[in-house]
């Protein structure tokens, strides 16, 4: 969890729409709907999919929608998913390299948990643990709240919109039977 990047974003973004809606929702359709590149929204979704996030669904009318519950998805969840499980700090053990040391640092300089890093375990555990208390339904609650009522309708026709325009048309010649 070095740094957390648009992707995460993006991908929690996608996943509040995901939060409201019934029927499937593509990819493509939710990074136009957020004015983003369809083909990083695509990248996103699989991974959410293995997490067990989202499930697909198939077909012209398909997508994705939620695997679980808003509430049963932890942001946490949602950031290693999409970023992994890197660490937010990488020590180098610098403490051993000290110019005074030579080429043999001391016992008392290397022993133990570097003090440095041990601050940024802790710090790291605090992050992860406030992400972890947090769902995404938690999140879709404070948008609820913000949001206009007419917002919600608004949001429901333009996504229905999509969703109907990627019906199957007939063929010519269904239509020249």
């Amino acid at each position: 969890m070095a740094h957390l990047t648009a992707s995460v974003e993006y991908g929690l973004h996608c996943l509040l729409w995901l939060a409201g809606s019934t029927a499937p929702l593509s990819s493509r359709d939710l990074a136009e709907f957020q004015g983003i590149s369809p083909s990083f929204v695509a990248k996103i979704f699989p991974k959410l999919e293995k997490a067990g996030i989202v499930r697909a669904s198939e077909g012209v009318r398909g997508g994705y929608l939620l695997a679980r519950m808003p509430e049963d998805i932890s942001i946490l969840e949602v950031v290693d998913a999409i970023e992994g499980k890197k660490p937010l700090f990488d020590c180098q053990d610098i403490r051993g390299r000290c110019a005074v040391f030579g080429d043999r640092p001391p016992g008392w300089a290397t022993a133990g948990a570097c003090a440095i890093h041990a601050v940024m375990l802790r710090a790291e555990k605090a992050m992860r643990d406030s992400l972890a208390s947090q769902t995404l339904g938690d999140v879709a609650h404070i948008l609820d709240r913000k949001a206009p009522p007419d917002f919600s309708n608004d949001v429901r026709d333009w996504l229905g919109d999509r969703i109907k325009s990627r019906a199957r048309k007939p063929s010519r010649r269904e239509l020249s039977s």
